[in-house]
């Protein structure tokens, strides 16, 4: 199934009137995170996007309004455009935002290039759903199916003993953008047994969320499943694991992922201190 930039669009666009002038388009920009903004007439459509550069070249400029420095017209895509060939057109002219468009004209959304990370990891896991799958099907000789739907968080059971705390922060700055990756579990009569994606539902937890989205397995002959003990709840055990409240939060030591990227950094250093000195 082709995803569809109305897949992963951002709804709500925060966009500036063509009269807005250079100093409020200037205040606006520093309020934001932004490095532009779409710029729209009074009808709504769409007539350009004024970019930091712009409004660098034009600061002495700052009672013009943005229909005088912008130049007319922008990229632009559809609710309905596949998502890789937005893909394309953004690393093709490097943008970082892409407005998207009615088939009026009229601002509708925007793509930016996080959405366009986003909706590949978004198609990626379901790669962890299938090995899981197949790992357990050859191991207990049972058939296993698995779709896509929403978890509790509440009543998730942990199969990991220990989070990292920078790594809560990551997730947490992911999911305040929509940018989370689907968690993985298996679904064994009342139980929902987490396999993947502890950091995820921790971070979820704390930021008030109710739910996850979840790849989620379940047996199609669940009365013997039922009566078979994974290795993962052995685990989970045998180390006291019951609820997300089990499990311990490392403030201490950096995620593993972190670690590698500073050990990479690190290699560099010498290089860098030749070239200084």
């Amino acid at each position: 199934m082709t995803a569809r930039v109305r897949d992963y669009m951002v709804l709500e666009v925060e966009h500036l009137s063509s009269r807005t002038t250079v100093g409020e388009a200037i205040e606006r920009l520093m309020r934001s995170r932004h490095h532009g903004f779409p710029v729209t007439d009074s009808d709504g459509r769409l007539v350009g996007f004024v970019s930091a550069k712009e409004l660098l070249r034009n600061i002495k400029e700052r009672s013009k309004p943005l229909a005088e420095i912008i130049r007319p017209g922008t990229y632009t895509a559809t609710p309905e455009m596949a998502i890789d060939d937005v893909a394309r057109v953004m690393f093709r002219f490097g943008l970082r935002d892409l407005p998207i468009t009615d088939e009026d004209g009229r601002l509708c959304g925007i793509v930016s290039n996080l959405d366009i990370v986003r909706s590949h990891f978004e198609r990626a896991s379901p790669a962890k759903a299938d090995a899981l799958k197949s790992l357990l099907s050859e191991r207990y000789g049972l058939p296993f199916v698995y779709r896509r739907g929403l978890v509790p968080i509440s009543r998730l059971s942990p199969t990991q003993w220990k989070v990292f705390e920078d790594e809560l922060e990551g997730r947490r700055y992911e999911l305040e953008r929509g940018f989370a990756e689907p968690v993985l579990v298996v679904q064994k009569g009342e139980q929902w047994i987490l396999v993947d994606g502890h950091h995820r539902a921790l971070a979820a937890r704390e930021m008030g969320l109710a739910q996850l989205q979840a790849f989620i397995l379940t047996c199609e002959r669940p009365e013997e499943f039922g009566r078979i003990e994974l290795g993962l709840e052995r685990l989970a055990r045998e180390h006291g694991l019951r609820t997300l409240d089990d499990i311990e939060i490392d403030h201490a030591a950096h995620h593993p992922l972190l670690e590698v990227t500073t050990q990479l950094l690190r290699r560099f250093e010498p290089v860098e201190s030749a070239r200084d000195a």
